[in-house]
């Protein structure tokens, strides 16, 4: 029997809602998909939250998250996502625990602006990233010894992957999903979703998602 490996993917109020219902989406249809071919579903996708039992998201869309740090599973894939990330950045159990998760994790992914929460971490210094087009400038100015990158869907930069904005995070974890389990499923999930997998390499010119 594969064991499945845990996504914890940290919520927060005033998380961007796609931010999190994409990579979740997409690591879930992977689930069902691979169950359909008879396998072991790859992926145990947890959401951990820092203690609260409701998260509202922007928008006011309000959830129960399935974890929080006192008994979620050590994370094989870290999904960090955006939205107001402000005081989150400002609350040192969370920076903390993130800390200590990427410490543990084969993997760790930020969507849009969570890339500012990985960044108060240390988990990005030195590295090249990406964010949302609209926080490009505040990311460099904030955090200066990161490698910028603009016109990016997505960065791979080994364990650790950022994303732009919102949408970008699919492709983003249908790049997650080729990684561990295979092209053939990523493709497929992106096909299940009816989703048009903008780029198998992460350059975003001929989107126009960085503006």
């Amino acid at each position: 029997m594969i064991i499945s490996k845990t996504v914890a993917i940290y919520v927060f109020d005033e998380i961007e809602v796609l931010d999190l219902g994409g990579p979740f989406e997409v690591f879930s249809v992977a689930n069902r998909l691979a169950a359909k071919d008879g396998r072991d579903q790859p992926f145990n996708v947890v959401t951990v939250s820092s203690g609260a039992d409701i998260v509202q998201a922007r928008g006011g869309y309000r959830f129960c998250p399935s974890h929080n740090f006192a008994n979620v599973p050590p994370a094989d894939v870290l999904v960090v996502p955006g939205g107001v990330v402000d005081h989150e950045c400002a609350r040192p159990d969370v920076i903390a625990w993130l800390r200590q998760a990427h410490d543990g994790a084969e993997l760790t992914a930020s969507v849009c602006t969570g890339a500012f929460l990985l960044a108060e971490a240390g988990v990005l210094t030195g590295l090249e990233v990406t964010t949302h087009w609209e926080d490009i400038d505040e990311l460099e100015r904030r955090y200066p010894d990161l490698h910028v990158l603009r016109d990016r869907l997505w960065v791979d930069e080994g364990r650790v992957v950022t994303s732009g904005g919102i949408s970008a995070g699919i492709d983003m974890s249908l790049h997650l999903v080729r990684r561990l389990e295979g092209l053939d499923l990523a493709r497929r999930v992106a096909r299940q979703m009816e989703y048009d997998w903008r780029s198998l390499s992460g350059i975003a010119e001929q989107t126009g998602v960085n503006r």
